[in-house]
């Protein structure tokens, strides 16, 4: 079996986990593919990442949690409705117990691509 070191995709990564939370992170990936269709896939911080001119949003499962990781700025802009899940400064996690909230997700996904596609023309 690979380690976290070895994984070069995020069909890799995710098959490291138990059924249950690879359907949660399959879940969560295609809500940012749906969301943010131009960014690409990579393993960014031994990590599940979509990029769109800089980083977007990365992802990680864990044996109680999915992290998810929108930067400071997408943790900051969508505070309140975050409250109920544990957060820290750019990340907040999900408990594998509940159901993704797969509409914030996706808001916040947008509000990044949004952010990052500003940065770009700022520096164009």
């Amino acid at each position: 079996m690979l380690n976290k070191k070895e994984i070069k995709t995020i069909s890799q990564y995710i098959k490291l986990f138990p059924k249950e939370t690879q359907a949660k992170l399959n879940e969560l990936r295609q809500v940012i593919k749906k969301s943010a269709p131009q960014a690409q896939e990579k393993i960014s911080y031994q990590m599940p990442t979509f990029y769109l001119h800089g980083n977007l949003v990365h992802f990680a499962g864990y044996k109680n949690h999915i992290g998810f990781y929108p930067t400071p700025s997408g943790i900051k802009a969508f505070a309140k409705e975050l409250k109920e899940y544990k957060s820290s400064k750019g990340a907040v996690q999900f408990p594998l117990d509940e159901k993704l909230p797969l509409v914030l997700i996706k808001k916040i996904v947008k509000y990044r691509v949004k952010e990052n596609l500003a940065k770009l023309n700022k520096n164009i």
